[in-house]
């Protein structure tokens, strides 16, 4: 009964766990908000006008209207130089980063835009590169880009493109493609952002590679890199992804493929694993079994040594087990988890010795159970940290404490008789 009454303040503490954990992702996502947001790179693209005759129902005539046709690069490089530091909301840190890249690549004509100089239905002036950014205010620097011989800066804003919601683009020069010729560009890009940097691989062939110093990068999306290196000073990554990975073709119009083009994007998360949360719920799971061990081995002294405790220090014993988890979550919001579990154990371990020594005036047995506590805690410290084995030993352990209870048990005589 004791067991199942201490589960309410248990219950308590595990909803204040959750909302900590909240607490501390809307400070991480305040710090996103004011620095800058996660970074998606997409592109670049040439986005061409041409101009066709529709009917239209409205006038009862054809009419010459103006459409677009998105160009993605033969070819695209990009190589990344990514810093991470730390930004701090109250107690809360949060991982922001610092990047600068470049991009390379060439533009040829593919076969089926029937792209000829001098045609009036694609106006060659009017022709838009297009970089498609998700948050525009980790730009850092201007954008420079070089067309071919000349060099221009990228504006903000994309016109004329359904496939970026938002980025820069600039006017470029698209009459050497109607030549023939192959262009090559080049981009200069300094960026800002926080929680993750994702591209998206637009090139016919697209290559990435990144250098950072986080030193706890998970790599997720549509691709893992084809070489990755992490060490204690950081990562070093790349890509390489041809177009035949992806499911849209070189060339797009409307914005019929921009989900897929959203499916395809790949990267790196630069997040700092914030574990201390999803630790401490874990120790609780096992608060039942630690307070009704702690109670059996007490009820076993009770009855061994023919002392009398009663179920208020019974009550107090529980409730001492449960403050632990209030002690941990607490001090590992200031440091490590392994050090606030280290000193919320030794207080708790600490205090239940003392006061069974005072209870049973038997210091010996209460150091024992102390000693039992310690390696209770120490047990499921080691099933916190396991995880492909964690469901094995804690079964093995609940198998040996059942085996050794049962073997002290069979000491009691429970007929009374005795």
């Amino acid at each position: 009964f004791l067991t199942l009454l201490l589960m309410i303040p248990m219950m308590l503490i595990e909803s204040l766990m959750n909302e900590r954990e909240r607490t501390a992702g809307n400070a991480v996502e305040e710090v996103g908000q004011k620095w800058s947001g996660a970074q998606t790179v997409l592109g670049p693209m040439l986005t061409i006008p041409y101009y066709t005759t529709q009917y239209s129902e409205k006038s009862g005539r054809t009419e010459r209207v103006v459409e677009m046709v998105n160009i993605l690069p033969d070819s695209l490089d990009i190589i990344g130089d990514v810093r991470t530091e730390e930004l701090r909301r109250g107690i809360y840190e949060s991982v922001v980063y610092r990047s600068t890249m470049e991009l390379r690549g060439t533009f040829v004509l593919p076969p089926e835009v029937p792209l000829r100089p001098g045609d009036p239905d694609f106006p060659l002036e009017d022709a838009m590169l297009n970089l498609g950014l998700s948050d525009l205010r980790g730009i850092s620097e201007p954008v420079a880009v070089e067309w071919g011989s000349t060099q221009k800066t990228l504006d903000p804003g994309i016109r004329h493109n359904e496939l970026l919601n938002s980025g820069v683009s600039c006017l470029v020069n698209a009459r050497p493609l109607a030549e023939g010729r192959t262009v090559s560009f080049r981009i200069r890009l300094a960026l800002k952002g926080s929680g993750s940097l994702y591209f998206a691989p637009v090139g016919k062939t697209t290559t990435i590679a990144l250098r950072s110093n986080c030193r706890t990068p998970s790599f997720t999306g549509a691709f893992l890199p084809a070489n990755r290196q992490v060490t204690d000073s950081g990562f070093v990554c790349d890509w390489k992804v041809m177009h035949l990975n992806r499911n849209y073709p070189q060339v797009l119009t409307g914005s019929d493929r921009q989900e897929a083009i959203e499916e395809s994007v790949f990267g790196v998360d630069v997040l700092q694993p914030v574990k201390r949360y999803q630790q401490s719920m874990r120790s609780v799971k096992y608060a039942i079994l630690i307070i009704l061990l702690t109670f059996v081995v007490c009820f076993f002294v009770e009855v061994l040594q023919r002392r009398h405790i009663h179920p208020l220090q019974y009550l107090l014993v529980g409730l001492a087990l449960s403050l632990f988890y209030s002690l941990l979550l607490s001090i590992s919001e200031h440091t490590s988890f392994g050090l606030a579990y280290l000193i919320a154990a030794v207080m708790t371990v600490s205090l239940i010795t003392c006061y069974m020594a005072g209870v049973l005036k038997l210091r010996r047995t209460a150091m024992a159970i102390g000693g039992l506590l310690a390696g209770l805690y120490v047990y499921v410290y080691v099933l916190i940290g396991m995880e492909s084995y964690a469901l094995l030993a804690g079964s093995v352990g609940l198998f040996v404490i059942l085996a050794v209870i049962m073997y002290v048990s069979q000491k009691i005589d429970w007929s009374g008789r005795d």
